[in-house]
């Protein structure tokens, strides 16, 4: 009998944790389903132009019933994960060789494509107020967001240009330096940070109303975007490098400097950023892809990156991770500057439970737990990147007026 009453109380104890777990899970859902979850960075656009069978082709790439497999993005997945607006990665590798305008045209291109084939689920926004009302219409609001300052080829026109066409970020640099900016995964420095034309490319873009994205920069870089940046900057997928050590990630000075500058740290799923152990495996990946990949064609980029990938194993990475960096930041310089960054469709490593779109209100129920409120939940989910995006389209409208 009494192995019977232990069970019993073992069984009751395991239906309360559940049941507990369930109104965390439904309570975040509740809020997100107010709220305006802003994504910082999802690579669709390249997931698409690299899929084996669409190969940039639209309608050959399902976005309306479940995206092909492999695939982490699609609309019934949005809507399952809350998504309630998304900076839109048109990421160009800078290791293919010359053309990188070229491609970066076509990205932009097949990422607006994608937006104007499903005005029912997708808007492309110009504005802060756009992303609002977007939300207030039940659509998902579109911004586009360009993955390394490469693809402007050095020059301020290109830049203004891809501005017209919807860019609203620029991550400075990928994982190789631009002929301005260093970036974070490439030894050694060229510059120190940015040179003379680097501190022109920044008031640019403050001057444009474009936010400075400083996720990928070096350190020095991060510091120097900082000092010359009149409005505030964001890291559209990166986490604490006081929890993480990989050298894209936020060392705790330059998280100082953001929350004196009003910026936001969106803080990235990707497992091989947000845990150490993760990170002494994935670092080496990266590394030796990118010695081998410079100067490759497509294709056999493609061909050096499925042999590595085939040889990684991935220690395990939970939700939990991804809130420890969260409230790392929060407690460093405040909820006010904290986001979140996916980075779906960029990267295959994800925490347990959030390997697609789908996993927002898994984060936000582990937040729940931890005892968030609903004001600062809406604030990480997209009211901080929002404020930071409003604030930069005021620096653009007082600048354009003392500099046309």
């Amino acid at each position: 009998m009494r192995t019977k009453t232990c069970l019993a109380a073992i069984l009751a104890l395991a239906i309360a944790g559940t049941a507990h777990a369930d109104a965390a899970l439904e309570h975040a859902k509740k809020v997100l389903d107010e709220a305006i979850l802003f994504d910082g960075h999802n690579d669709l656009p390249w997931a698409i132009r690299e899929h084996e069978v669409a190969q940039g082709d639209l309608a050959k790439y399902d976005l309306v019933t479940r995206a092909p497999e492999k695939g982490q993005t699609d609309i019934p997945r949005l809507r399952a994960g809350k998504v309630g607006a998304q900076f839109w990665s048109v990421y160009t590798p800078p290791e293919a060789p010359g053309n990188h305008a070229r491609t970066q045209l076509e990205q932009i291109d097949l990422m607006r494509r994608i937006i104007a084939r499903h005005p029912d689920a997708f808007v492309l926004c110009s504005t802060a107020a756009d992303i609002r009302a977007a939300k207030q219409a039940g659509l998902i609001g579109g911004m586009l967001g360009i993955e390394g300052g490469h693809t402007i080829e050095d020059s301020l026109g290109a830049l203004r240009a891809y501005y017209d066409l919807g860019v609203r970020y620029m991550t400075l640099t990928h994982n190789r330096h631009t002929n301005w900016a260093d970036a974070g995964l490439e030894d050694p420095p060229r510059f120190g940070g940015l040179n003379a034309f680097g501190e022109q490319v920044v008031a640019e873009m403050n001057r444009l109303g474009m936010l400075v994205d400083l996720s990928h920069t070096s350190p020095d870089t991060m510091r120097d975007a900082l000092r010359v940046s009149q409005a505030p900057v964001i890291f559209s997928h990166a986490a604490a490098r006081g929890m993480t050590e990989i050298p894209r990630n936020v060392p705790d000075d330059v998280l100082d400097l953001v929350g004196k500058n009003g910026g936001v740290v969106m803080v990235t799923f990707v497992a091989g950023f947000i845990s150490q152990d993760a990170a002494d495996v994935l670092l080496p990946f990266i590394q030796n892809y990118m010695a081998k990949a410079s100067g490759k064609s497509d294709e056999e980029r493609r061909a050096i990156y499925a042999e590595l990938k085939a040889k990684l194993v991935m220690p395990k990475v939970t939700v939990g991770h991804v809130a420890d960096h969260i409230e790392y930041i929060r407690d460093r310089i405040g909820v006010d500057h904290v986001g979140i960054g996916g980075d779906y469709d960029g990267n295959e490593n994800w925490p347990e439970g959030m390997e697609d779109v789908t996993g927002y209100p898994l984060l936000f129920a582990e937040l729940v737990r931890r005892g968030w409120s609903d004001a600062d939940l809406r604030k990480l989910a997209g009211e901080n990147v929002l404020r930071a995006l409003e604030q930069a389209e005021a620096v653009a409208r007082r600048l354009q007026q003392e500099s046309p």
